[in-house]
């Protein structure tokens, strides 16, 4: 999958088409993700330690990944992800922008 956790992703489809949010985490089974601040659903959750009262709690809920597209930091719009093989001696795959050839960096390094 070409998202990852900590990517800024631009939402393409459905009721939040053209909001903007960080990658809080990915399910690659499913090919899913949860993003900040997008696709609430309505939890009913019992009394708990967590939450003594219990009640309808508001939270993120995945959506898949085709209805997003990664943010490039360079040029600021939802791009395309071109994979390119750099050569060095281990032969490291890196992450391209499409639109301006802007390496976009693996947050977890």
């Amino acid at each position: 999958m070409d998202i990852l956790k900590e990517d800024t992703v631009l939402v393409i489809q459905g009721n939040d088409r053209g909001k903007t949010g960080k990658v809080l985490k990915v399910f690659p089974k499913g090919s899913r993700i949860i993003v900040e601040g997008i696709h609430f659903i309505k939890r009913h959750t019992r009394p708990s330690a967590a939450n003594p009262q219990g009640g309808i709690v508001e939270r993120e809920g995945p959506i898949h990944v085709s209805k997003v597209m990664i943010v490039c930091p360079k040029c600021g719009k939802g791009t395309r992800i071109r994979h390119m093989q750099l050569q060095d001696e281990r032969k490291t795959k890196m992450r391209e922008c499409v639109n301006c050839g802007e390496v976009i960096p693996k947050s977890r390094e």
